[in-house]
């Protein structure tokens, strides 16, 4: 209890809390911009937290991030555009029900449920990463080395798309990840003569270039139509919404519990819990058919399940150092930065700090509430800006914050590289996050798996004889062999439709 009580106090400092004020309506703002995403916003936050105490940097991340997450509503709803990539699930049932005159209720279940949402994935951050962490205290290199190995499984098999391009994705960030010296022998790899390189590739300017950088190439080279707005002036959107909420609240929470456990999975996050919610909606519902018409069954749901997975993405990178997300991978580096180093041991040397971190969410969630209904209101000035003042704007941020890493013009160079391979990627549909997931395990994996067969002295059998990490290996290889196991049992159910033909 006192620890909470000082950890309250850390976050009631009045630059704390007009830190976490400004960075809601930095990421209200970039949220609310079609294409400009969550991650995004994060990693624009990242040159000014350099300047910022571990709380208030922090807590910027946390407003920012779940702002921005609930802002791709608004986009999605007017314009049937969706703001950040976790709103694409719903937008065409927000947009029909704006059409038929029902904005205030789709814009409103969107705001009333991401605060509740974000409220569960707090509570459950809260509750159960410290017993999580003293679990962690009995782990060893071997557990590590399985759980990393789990967490890049778990990338592929919930990365939307193909899983082979998937793959491809993975074991690029791999690669990168292998760049400048290695911890263990002292070699250099991959370094190709450049001393730059000796000290590997930076996560920041990696992620800014990746995200950043790519979307504004490919808003360079598109030709888009101007935006334009036909919408009634939008009226109270808090009308009719604990009447919905109560009628659908077994929807609800379901979209909490399942947001937040996807949120939990590494490589995850909002994006899938809210694509998994609304399919589960719909499948559940006692109305699906009128799902794709304007129903507002399913916005509440994956709106719930989109801002819970934030909460739950937070659980394994602060308890293992294992990033849930692409949001949570640049925390990672934030709390590094801020001499937190994510673990199980962070619960003991700098609890008041994190408690402050958790508390951030719920206040976070809390001024959801009147900022989102700010950010609706004014929904058609801020949707107007022209795209070609708001895109040198976030160019200069990102050159800004890459040379603020290390000062020097290379990281500015690594940044524009990774944006044009990004957005190579993602036009030939290669998705970005297994890369920086596998930019951000590949070190835990390589020292884990060195360490642990120095202590095997090159036995393989130590992987499994200690109890967690024996169920933990077991789990990770039968998730390994689960792809295969469908396609065979697949092709011998075609095989055997085959022959009764």
């Amino acid at each position: 209890m006192e620890v909470m009580l000082q950890a309250l106090a850390l976050l009631l400092e009045p630059y704390t809390l007009m830190v976490i004020l400004l960075a809601s309506f930095f990421g209200l703002f970039v949220g609310s911009m079609p294409g400009l995403t969550a991650t995004m916003a994060t990693a624009l936050l990242v040159p000014v937290t350099f300047f910022m105490a571990p709380v208030p940097a922090i807590a910027a991340v946390v407003a920012a991030s779940a702002m921005a997450i609930f802002a791709g509503d608004i986009p999605g709803a007017l314009l049937r555009i969706p703001g950040t990539p976790a709103s694409a699930a719903y937008t065409d049932e927000a947009y029909a029900m704006t059409r038929k005159g029902e904005g205030e209720m789709a814009l409103g279940a969107g705001v009333t449920c991401s605060v509740f949402g974000g409220l569960f994935g707090a509570a459950a951050l809260m509750f159960f990463a410290p017993p999580l962490a003293e679990l962690a205290l009995k782990f060893s290199s071997f557990e590590y080395f399985w759980l990393s190995c789990l967490g890049l499984a778990c990338a592929i098999l919930v990365a939307p798309g193909s899983a082979v391009k998937s793959t491809i994705s993975l074991l690029f960030g791999l690669l990168i990840a292998c760049v400048g010296i290695d911890s263990m022998t002292g070699y250099t790899r991959f370094t190709f003569g450049y001393v730059q390189l000796t000290g590997g590739l930076s996560l920041i300017p990696v992620l800014v270039g990746m995200y950043a950088v790519a979307e504004i190439i490919r808003y360079a080279i598109t030709i888009d139509a101007p935006i334009t707005i036909a919408q009634k002036k939008i009226g109270n959107i808090f009308a009719g919404q604990i009447p919905m909420m109560w009628k659908y609240k077994v929807g609800i929470m379901r979209g909490n519990v399942v947001g937040t456990l996807i949120g939990a999975l590494p490589g995850a996050g909002a994006d899938i819990a809210a694509w998994v919610s609304y399919a589960m909606s719909k499948k559940f519902s006692k109305e699906p058919e009128k799902f794709g018409t304007g129903h507002v069954e399913g916005i509440a749901e994956a709106g719930a399940a989109n801002n819970s997975a934030l909460g739950g993405a937070y659980v394994p990178a602060t308890v293992f150092g294992i990033p849930g997300d692409s949001i949570t991978a640049i925390v990672i580096g934030v709390l590094y930065m801020k001499g937190m180093n994510p673990g199980p041991t962070i619960f003991i040397r700098n609890p008041e700090l994190i408690y402050a971190v958790f508390l951030s969410f719920i206040l976070a969630n809390l001024m959801m509430l009147p900022l989102g209904w700010i950010a609706i209101k004014s929904a058609k000035q801020v949707l107007s800006v022209p795209r070609s003042i708001l895109m040198p704007i976030i160019l200069m941020f990102c050159l800004v914050g890459s040379f603020a890493i290390d000062n020097t013009v290379f990281a500015v160079t690594v940044m524009l590289i990774f944006g044009v391979i990004g957005f190579l990627m993602e036009e030939n549909g290669i998705p970005i996050a297994p890369a920086v997931l596998g930019l951000v395990l590949g070190p835990l994996i390589e020292n884990n798996f060195i360490t642990s067969m120095m202590k095997a002295e090159g036995n393989f059998l130590p992987f499994f004889e200690r109890p967690i990490a024996g169920v933990l290996g077991v789990v990770t290889i039968l998730v390994w062999l689960a792809p295969l196991a469908v396609w065979l049992w697949r092709r011998s159910q075609g095989h055997r439709a085959a022959v009764r033909a």
